[in-house]
C-alpha cells in the first residue's frame, strides 16, 4: 500500500528553521519563521496570558468535551474583537477552530459543499497555506494581481481591473491587515472599491485577519473588514490568536460566516459542526480558555491591549531602524518601502540566489521569495543585517 508513496519534501519554512538551528555561527539571524520575538530574541508569554493561565488552572473544574463549535464564550469574544460594534453581528455564526489554518479548511469545505464549482481568488503572492488548503478542499484556485515587485506596494489599479471579472461563483480572499508575505496592505479606499465590486458583481469576500493589532491597532486593522461586512450579504472570515495573544502552539482560531440573515448563518454553523465532526471533532480548549478569560476581564483586557500595543510599536521601530541604517550607513533609499509595510513581514525584492547568499555567507535566514520576518530582528542585529543586504546586491 505504501510502496508507491513519493519521498517527502520538507516545507520550505520548516526547512529554514531546521537549517538555522544547525548553524553554529553565533551571528546567525532567523528571519524565516513567522513568530514575534522580543529584544532578547525570545517569543514571550504575554503577562495577561500568564495571569489568565493561573485563573484557568484555579477555576476550571473539568476537562470534559466542550462541543463541535468549541467554547461559545470564546466565539462571542472573538466575534466582538473582529467586528467591534457592527450592526451585522446578529447574522454572524462563529466556531472555534484549531488555529486559523483549521478555520481556513473548515470554511473551504463549507464553500465546496454549498457551491461545488466555486473558484477562489488569491492575492499574488499569498500566504503559503492558502492555495493548498483550498485545493485540498476540492476548490479551483486562481490568482489576482496584488503586489508590484517594482514599487513594493499594492498595484491597486491592476488588482481592481482583474477583480472586476469575478462573479457570483467566485470567492475573493483578502488579507484583513499585515499582508503575508509582502507586508503591503490595501488602503481604506481600496476596501471601499472592492466592496462596491462585490455588491455589483456578486462575488463573496473571504477575509483572513491573522494579524489584527500588529498593523495600526486592533480597530484600525479591522476597519476595512467592518466596512465591507456592513454592505455585503455574505462573507467568510478567519481569525487567529497566534500572533496577537502569542498563543502559537495552542492553535487557537475562529471561523466566521456572515449570512444574508440570521437563519442562513445558523444553517452554515450547523454544517460547520458536521464538517468539524468528520475532521477533528472538537477543537483544543486551552488557548480559547485563555483568550476568553482575558477578554472577559476589564483588567486583563487593558493589560493585553497595552502589551499588544508595545509589540506593534516595536515592529514599527524595527522597520524604521532598518531603513535608517540602510539610508545613513549605506546611502541608499532602495529599501525605504520597508517603512510603509505593515505587520511582521516584508519582501525585500532580492532574488532567490541573493537570499541563498544571505544564508550561506552571513547566516541570515529568510524565505526564497525574499520574505523576511521583521519581528525576528533584534536591535543589535540591524547593522549586521543591513550590511549583509548591501553586500549581496
Amino acid at each position: 500500500m505504501l510502496s508507491h508513496l513519493p519521498a517527502p519534501t520538507l516545507d520550505s519554512i520548516v526547512a529554514i528553521s531546521l537549517a538555522f538551528r544547525e548553524d553554529p555561527r553565533p551571528e546567525k539571524v532567523d528571519l524565516g519563521i513567522g513568530v514575534y520575538k522580543n529584544s532578547a530574541g525570545e517569543t514571550p508569554i504575554m503577562g495577561a496570558v500568564k495571569q489568565a493561565q493561573a485563573i484557568v488552572s484555579e477555576t476550571q473544574k473539568t476537562k470534559a468535551y466542550v462541543g463541535f463549535g468549541g467554547c461559545e464564550e470564546f466565539n462571542q469574544c472573538v466575534t466582538d474583537l473582529v467586528f467591534g460594534d457592527s450592526s451585522v453581528k446578529d447574522r454572524i455564526s462563529t466556531i472555534q477552530t484549531p488555529g486559523a489554518s483549521g478555520a481556513l479548511r473548515m470554511l473551504a469545505d463549507l464553500i465546496k459543499f454549498a457551491q461545488k464549482d466555486t473558484t477562489v481568488w488569491l492575492t499574488n503572492p499569498s500566504y503559503a497555506n492558502h492555495q493548498p488548503i483550498m485545493e485540498a478542499a476540492g476548490l479551483k484556485v486562481k490568482f489576482y494581481s496584488y503586489f508590484n515587485p517594482n514599487t513594493k506596494l499594492v498595484d491597486v489599479d491592476r488588482m481592481l481591473a482583474e477583480l472586476a471579472h469575478a462573479g457570483p461563483k467566485d470567492v475573493v480572499v483578502l488579507h484583513g491587515c499585515c499582508h503575508n508575505p509582502t507586508g503591503a496592505d490595501i488602503d481604506f479606499s481600496a476596501w471601499k472599491a472592492i466592496t462596491e465590486l462585490a455588491t455589483k458583481n456578486g462575488f463573496t469576500p473571504f477575509v483572513d485577519i491573522a494579524y489584527q493589532g500588529f498593523g495600526e491597532g486592533l480597530d484600525a486593522d479591522a476597519q476595512g473588514l467592518r466596512y465591507m461586512a456592513e454592505r455585503v450579504s455574505e462573507m467568510f472570515v478567519t481569525s487567529s490568536c497566534s500572533k496577537n495573544f502569542a498563543l502559537y502552539r495552542e492553535r487557537t482560531g475562529a471561523a466566521m460566516v456572515l449570512g444574508e440573515n440570521a437563519a442562513h448563518a445558523a444553517n452554515a454553523k450547523g454544517k460547520l459542526f458536521s464538517l468539524a465532526r468528520t475532521t477533528y471533532t472538537m477543537p483544543p480548549d486551552h488557548g480559547a480558555a485563555l483568550v476568553r478569560t482575558v477578554l472577559q476581564s476589564e483588567q486583563l483586557t487593558a493589560m493585553w491591549k497595552s502589551e499588544l500595543s508595545e509589540m506593534q510599536q516595536r515592529l514599527l521601530t524595527l522597520r524604521q531602524s532598518l531603513c535608517n541604517q540602510l539610508r545613513n550607513q549605506h546611502n541608499t533609499s532602495q529599501f525605504d518601502f520597508i517603512e510603509s509595510h505593515k505587520g511582521m513581514f516584508t519582501m525585500l525584492g532580492l532574488t532567490a540566489d541573493q537570499m541563498v547568499r544571505l544564508r550561506e555567507e552571513f547566516g541570515i535566514y529568510g524565505v526564497a521569495d525574499s520574505r523576511i520576518n521583521i519581528a525576528g530582528l533584534t536591535e543589535k542585529d540591524i547593522p549586521y543585517v543591513a550590511d549583509a543586504i548591501m553586500k549581496v546586491l
